[in-house]
C-alpha cells in the first residue's frame, strides 16, 4: 500500500464548508448514477416503474461502491478532488474497504441525525466528525499542486 506524499502533520483538517461543498458535488454524481440504474431497470421492466427491495439495494450498493472505490484508491472522490480534500488514515495511507464501510454507514447515521455527526467537528478538538472517529480516518485539505 502506498503512502501519500505529504506527512500527516503537514496537512490541516478539512473545514466543514469544504466538506459540505464536496458532498454536494458527490451527491450530484451519485444521483446521475442512480438515474442510469433507474433507466436500465425501467427498460428491463418493460417501461413500468420499478420499486422494491432489489432495486433499492442496487441503488444503495452503487452509492457505496462509488465512495469506497474512490476512497480506497486515491482517497478522493471527484467532489473531494475539486475541493482539494482527501480521506486517509491518521498515518497518511489510503483507507481500506472495512474503513470505507464503517465511514459510509456512520456518515449515513450522522445525516439521519440532522447532520449532528458533521456539526460535531466544530466542537471536536481535532476537528473530526463521527464517521472520522468511528472509521479511524481523517479528511485533510491537501495543498494545491505547484505550477511548473
Amino acid at each position: 500500500m502506498h503512502k501519500f506524499p505529504e506527512t500527516p502533520d503537514q496537512l490541516k483538517p478539512a473545514s466543514l464548508i469544504r466538506r459540505l461543498a464536496a458532498m454536494l458535488y458527490d451527491t450530484l454524481l451519485v444521483a446521475a448514477i442512480w438515474m442510469v440504474i433507474g433507466a436500465i431497470a425501467v427498460g428491463l421492466n418493460e417501461g413500468e416503474a420499478v420499486r422494491g427491495p432489489l432495486f433499492n439495494s442496487a441503488l444503495f450498493i452503487s452509492a457505496f461502491l462509488f465512495f469506497a472505490g474512490f476512497w480506497s484508491r486515491n482517497g478522493q472522490t471527484l467532489g473531494m478532488q475539486a475541493w482539494q480534500l482527501r480521506v486517509q488514515t491518521p498515518e497518511g495511507y489510503p483507507i481500506n474497504l472495512m474503513q470505507a464501510l464503517l465511514r459510509f454507514f456512520t456518515a449515513a447515521v450522522s445525516l439521519l441525525c440532522l447532520g449532528a455527526g458533521y456539526w460535531w467537528m466544530l466542537i471536536d478538538k481535532e476537528g473530526l466528525t463521527w464517521h472520522d472517529r468511528y472509521s479511524e480516518t481523517r479528511v485533510v485539505q491537501i495543498p494545491k499542486p505547484k505550477k511548473k
